[in-house]
């Protein structure tokens, strides 16, 4: 190849790399990232429960459970995040206790705020019973945030 052919070739590569490369910035994480425990999962909902209403966690449950039925437990991955007085969903007494454990069984995740577990501690001087099953993330909304930067969708029912 000449020198003129071989500027023409390098000259439509890189504006070929100017072009794509705005493209391939703006793409979104790959979505079998999102959770490794799910590789078949094509959809990422994280369901966000901060009230302490019976009503809005059979809600928050149901939906879960509505999703599993929908898409079936290997093509979604659901993960409930609680913080605030939403943390009472998972406290070990919970009424929905039996339905908690059954989701879990059936691969949803259950989160639960640390920093709301350590603010009941220190004003009650003790922390409270949390389901075994929970996984304990350091700042729930914050564990929010990382999933939506993971391809999850925020659904706050």
């Amino acid at each position: 190849m000449n020198k003129r052919g071989l500027f023409f070739f390098l000259s439509i590569l890189a504006l070929m790399s100017f072009a794509i490369g705005p493209l391939a910035a703006q793409t979104r994480p790959a979505k079998q990232d999102a959770t490794p425990d799910k590789p078949f999962a094509e959809h990422f909902i994280a369901l966000q429960l901060s009230d302490s209403d019976p009503k809005k966690e059979r809600l928050v449950l149901s939906v879960a459970s509505n999703l599993l039925k929908a898409y079936g437990p290997d093509k979604v991955a659901v993960e409930v995040v609680t913080f605030g007085p939403g943390i009472d969903l998972l406290r070990d007494t919970n009424e929905h206790r039996a339905l908690v454990d059954s989701l879990v069984t059936q691969g949803v995740r259950f989160s639960v705020c640390g920093n709301t577990l350590d603010t009941i501690e220190r004003d009650t001087g003790k922390r409270p019973a949390i389901n075994p099953h929970a996984v304990e993330v350091q700042v729930g909304v914050g564990h929010l945030l990382d999933l939506t930067e993971r391809g999850f969708t925020i659904v706050r029912p």
